[in-house]
């Protein structure tokens, strides 16, 4: 542990479960507007009862990204958002938080931002142009590069309406007078081998293994580390505009790469992609000029083999990137290649491991061995950050979950309450009543002996939908294109209501929270 206690000390790679000071502080300055907040309210607390309450967005794309707005809009407007001292999401609901926390204290001007963001994302998209500079910026600008990059430029951005060029250690110092945030994802590795620690959390100050207590400093993460000293910088990325939009070879060049990912789903989903085959090597040929042809020998797939079937797309998907290799080596083609490798081995959110080659035994073995590492979208796992905020030393006494998720409304909080158990943490036992599943209520408050309260309110209900929570359901599903304004104005409205009608329950499990901090002291 003697190495670890230095690395700490100069600031780079922290081995220990404490809070990093940056947070402890900010906590302090938090709580004193918490408990005005509280006085506000007329719930009666002193300094040092002060609750720790955090709110969680789960994920659910563009859905969760409005849901998660309109309900923070009503928070503000029940007079209640002050009360927060945490908020943490996954995924979609991280594009939210993404756009406030552009806006220093934007939780005092919520009105402003909300619509800034709102005009945004019922305009017009990202112009072609600007996509391939930053993907091009993406490419040429750090060593490891992967779909998560494509994924960023090509999908996130058509629903976002922006190329977001904030930091987010930018953050450290402009937010404080809004909740600390928690942004999360999963280490692929640990998820799919169910070794080690695949809860990893990203906030202003550090990047690390939320339970592990492995951390770096948020501006050096995805930096190359030996032995827990950075070998190598890897620069923050900025936004270069440098990209003709009306690049017919561009164009062309995407346009294979999306049909070579659409070809590859056919193979999954057991259809025949033949068409598909056809004109990926028409587009090729057009390329070249009409000089080369794809060598690869057309197949007529038997898809009821899968394993075959699969092997074949692995082997048709890496063909096609050596050709573009072999012939176009220049931008764009040579992205193209790098995609089409990345697809043909899956490859999501490479990042260099800054635990690599590290001796302690604090840690996981596989955390220390590996030089990089992928990182992916926690709803793959669990669909809400409860594991980044349940950490002993951020000790939450009361956790308000936003479930956007589609599918089962209870999966989120049944799958933490299991993991919980499954790790000894704190959990609440989760009882729902069957009839529950296909018509949830509005608000559920599960409690435990020695554990934080939690809130569960699923997005769509029998409280703000009545009998329509279906045809909800089918106005919003996950993939489908981005919302029109009308759309966007109604979801807001949906989900503002789950607050709205339920901010004297909240009121009355916040006051039991100082209530029973006041008993356990």
């Amino acid at each position: 542990m003697g190495a670890s206690k230095s690395l700490e000390s100069s600031g780079e790679v922290r081995i220990k479960h404490s809070l990093i000071k940056n947070e402890e502080e900010f906590v302090v300055k938090r709580k004193k507007a918490v408990l005005q907040c509280l006085k506000n309210l007329k719930i009666s607390c002193s300094r040092d009862k002060v609750p720790h309450i955090a709110l969680l967005g789960s994920g659910g794309g563009q859905r969760a990204m409005v849901g998660l707005l309109g309900s923070l809009v009503q928070l503000d407007k029940a007079g209640l958002l002050d009360c927060i001292l945490y908020l943490s999401g996954v995924s979609g609901s991280t594009w939210c938080m993404a756009s406030l926390y552009q806006e220093p204290d934007w939780s005092t001007k919520l009105d402003t931002v909300k619509n800034k963001i709102i005009e945004r994302i019922s305009g017009p998209g990202v112009s072609w142009g600007d996509a391939m500079a930053k993907l091009k910026n993406y490419y040429y600008g750090k060593d490891l590069f992967s779909l998560t990059d494509v994924w960023a430029v090509l999908v996130v951005t058509a629903f976002v309406k922006e190329i977001d060029e904030h930091k987010i250690s930018e953050q450290q110092d402009q937010h404080n007078k809004d909740p600390f945030p928690i942004y999360t994802m999963i280490d692929k590795q640990c998820k799919q081998q169910r070794d080690g620690d695949p809860w990893f959390e990203i906030s202003p100050h550090e990047a690390g293994y939320s339970l592990t207590g492995a951390f770096v400093d948020t501006s050096s993460f995805g930096s190359q580390f030996d032995n827990g000293l950075k070998k190598k910088q890897q620069d923050e990325i900025d936004m270069l505009y440098l990209q003709d939009p009306n690049s017919p070879p561009v164009d062309k060049c995407y346009q294979v790469l999306m049909e070579l990912a659409d070809m590859n789903l056919s193979v999954l989903n057991g259809k025949d992609p033949s068409e598909i085959d056809k004109s990926i090597r028409t587009k090729l040929k057009d390329l070249a000029g009409g000089k080369r042809q794809l060598v690869f020998p057309v197949q007529k797939l038997n898809l009821a083999d899968k394993e075959a079937a699969q092997l074949y797309m692995k082997q048709y998907t890496m063909d096609v990137c050596n050709y573009l290799n072999s012939w176009f080596s220049f931008w764009p083609f040579d992205v193209c290649f790098s995609i089409c490798k990345c697809m043909a081995l899956w490859l999501w959110g490479r990042k260099y491991d800054f635990l690599h080659n590290m001796a302690d035994k604090a840690v996981p073995d596989a955390l220390l061995e590996s030089e990089t590492r992928d990182y992916i979208d926690a709803g793959l796992l669990l669909n809400s950050p409860y594991l980044s905020v349940l950490r002993k030393e951020r000790n939450i006494d009361l956790i308000i979950s936003l479930d956007f998720s589609e599918g089962d409304p209870f999966m989120t909080v049944r799958e933490s309450a299991e993991t919980c158990n499954k790790l000894k943490i704190p959990f609440p036992e989760v009882n729902i009543p069957n009839e529950d599943a296909k018509k949830p209520k509005d608000f559920y408050v599960f409690k435990g002996k020695n554990a934080p309260t939690v809130m569960h309110i699923p997005l769509f209900n029998l409280g703000n939908c009545g009998d329509e929570i279906e045809t909800w359901w089918k106005k919003y599903s996950t993939f489908q294109g981005a919302y029109s304004p009308g759309m966007i104005a109604d979801l807001m409205e949906v989900a503002g209501k789950n607050i709205s009608n339920n901010r004297e329950k909240l009121l009355e499990q916040i006051g039991a929270a100082v209530g029973l901090k006041k008993s356990r002291h």
